[in-house]
């Protein structure tokens, strides 16, 4: 019995499918199902159902499961331990962040540069993403940092969570309309073709859960991940842009002025890390390094 092939039951237990194992794991699916069987040989038990289309644990299964990840759990505690014992940094440190979101918010790249200039024999992979779907990987193990929009729903309590932007959410309009006063209703919004962030994102979310709480179904008419491209489009008058507020000098620069909506809606970024497994010490020197740049980065963005 050897550490992956554990892993490998673990992961086709957790995605109930072959193939979407094998595609997590990187793995050909032929490959991944010789070694489950193999495994099962083993042991002398058979530990999946694979009698459906979804596959599904048998009771053996089911017990060896708990068993496996407390395994893998230790292997992992054991080369962490010995990597902050002697210093050493090495791995892979898996990131994921919005869209745009190292464009339009905060500068990632130096940081980013300046971590692999200190140690290169750490692995960097980078992922944009909604926000949704980066929770789900954080919560398998698939990423190790993400920076999401939060929603309006609560966390997970084992996930650690950094703020670094709370700012309002605005509509945005062409500079020279001026169909909305000084505030616009979500009711209101609604009565036009809107231009949003993707489903899953944070504002997103907290702007659909304020059209239902007003009894009002939004018109998308068109959705980007970048807010600059939203406001770009509401420039141009295809429609009303939701999006994170601006500066005075910044919406000038688009085109456009902005609206306060009523009532109030707030769109926060965060920095999010699991807490309730243990952290590879490469992940954990970069979460400080980024905590500390995007906090510098907020702070700027309040000076006037």
């Amino acid at each position: 019995m050897e550490l992956r092939q554990l892993r490998y039951f673990v992961t086709v237990a957790e995605e109930a499918n072959f193939t979407r194992a094998a595609a997590r794991l990187h793995l050909a699916q032929p490959g991944l199902s010789a070694q489950i069987r193999q495994l099962e040989r083993e042991l002398g038990q058979q530990l999946l159902d694979r009698s459906t289309r979804s596959v599904t644990l048998t009771p053996v299964g089911e017990a060896v499961l708990t068993h496996a990840r407390a395994a893998l759990e230790a292997a992992e505690r054991i080369t962490h331990t010995v990597d902050e014992f002697t210093g050493l940094l090495r791995g892979q440190v898996r990131l994921g962040l919005i869209t745009g979101a190292g464009v339009d918010n905060f500068d990632i790249a130096p940081v980013l540069a300046d971590f692999h200039d200190d140690h290169p024999q750490v692995g960097i992979s980078l992922t944009e993403d909604t926000s949704e779907r980066m929770l789900a990987a954080l919560a398998r193990g698939d990423l190790d940092i993400a920076l999401v929009g939060l929603s309006a729903t609560e966390l997970d309590p084992g996930v650690g969570v950094d703020i670094v932007l709370d700012t309002h959410i605005v509509a945005a309009v062409p500079a020279g309309d001026e169909r909305f006063g000084e505030s616009v209703t979500v009711a209101e919004l609604c009565e036009h073709p809107l231009i949003c962030l993707p489903t899953g994102t944070g504002i997103r979310g907290r702007f659909e859960r304020a059209c239902a709480a007003a009894g009002s179904v939004p018109e998308i008419a068109f959705e980007a991940g970048a807010p600059s491209l939203l406001l770009q489009l509401a420039a141009r008058g295809l429609g009303v842009a939701v999006v994170p507020a601006l500066t005075p000098e910044d919406a000038a620069a688009f085109g456009v002025r902005t609206v306060p909506i009523a009532p109030e809606l707030r769109g926060q970024l965060a920095l999010i890390w699991r807490t309730d497994r243990p952290g590879a010490p490469a992940a954990k020197v970069l979460l400080g390094q980024l905590r500390i740049a995007l906090t510098r980065s907020k702070r700027a963005a309040r000076t006037p």
